[in-house]
């Protein structure tokens, strides 16, 4: 397989979490997703997010982690998972992996995640990248997830993709592919949304803006200047709280900058491989 890339489930005390692992390198690199975890985790999904992220294949063996897989009794028990307990939980499955340090990618809703980690667990942060995301609460968040709620708990998957797409992409990118929604719409539809309902409303409640004092380690905040989800200011504003770090936006991109920055991974490989003379 691609780059040794496997599936791995590693047991908390509470529950299982899905991840993958690939690459040929010694050193750790640590991916956390987005919201779209929230409608399917990285089960099954070794091979291709290996060729997606294949840039970092040879000098990382590289971990991609869901969230813990059951998500939807918290839900039913009318219970809140916050980013916070996602980074305890992701802590916990990096030392039972006996992963002990690692450099840390966190995109959308995963760089609210990496933020708490690199709080709360900073020995386990050796350097941070968080893209496209936001450390509290501003209107534009709010407005984008409240709609993106809505359409869930009605389950109305074709609108809450047409949305995501929409506030996502740029102009250009959409004016190539939205012929394809008709399609895209009926693909990774899931069971029910109660997994995603979960995760959304925790992107609702992060708020970790007063901590980030506590990071320590070297920071890339990567934003786009057209981002209509949690928007460009809170990037700078991200940036800004951390002692050190650094701030990269891609103008006329959104919040898919990730994907459609040509040079978004050769950036972050860039600032992973960096070291003070």
């Amino acid at each position: 397989m691609f780059w040794n890339a496997r599936s791995g489930v590693v047991r908390l005390p509470d529950a299982a979490m899905d991840y993958v692992v690939f690459g040929t390198g010694t050193q750790p690199l640590v991916m956390i997703p987005g919201l779209g975890d929230g409608l399917t985790t990285v089960k099954g999904m070794a091979a291709a997010m290996a060729y997606s992220y294949r840039m970092y294949a040879k000098d990382y063996q590289v971990y991609i982690f869901s969230r813990k897989n059951n998500l939807e009794t918290y839900y039913d028990l009318n219970q809140q998972y916050t980013t916070r307990e996602m980074a305890e939980d992701l802590a916990s499955a990096l030392k039972t992996l006996g992963i002990a340090q690692a450099k840390v990618l966190g995109v959308s809703q995963g760089g609210m995640i990496a933020q708490y980690l690199a709080i709360d667990h900073p020995s386990f942060v050796d350097r941070l990248v968080l893209a496209v995301t936001l450390s509290r609460q501003n209107p534009t968040v709010q407005n984008a997830v409240a709609g993106w709620l809505e359409f869930a708990r009605q389950g109305d998957y074709k609108s809450l993709m047409i949305d995501i797409a929409e506030k996502s992409y740029s102009e250009t990118y959409l004016r190539k592919y939205r012929r394809l929604y008709p399609v895209l719409c009926k693909i990774g539809r899931p069971k029910d949304f109660r997994r995603f309902i979960i995760q959304a409303d925790a992107c609702a409640g992060h708020n970790a803006y007063a901590l980030l004092n506590r990071i320590s380690c070297k920071t890339l905040v990567i934003g786009g200047s057209c981002d209509k989800i949690v928007s460009a200011a809170a990037s700078v504003e991200l940036a800004g709280q951390i002692k050190d770090s650094e701030l990269y936006l891609y103008e006329g991109l959104g919040h898919a900058a990730y994907e459609e920055a040509p040079d978004f991974n050769s950036r972050v490989m860039q600032f992973m491989r960096y070291t003070k003379p």
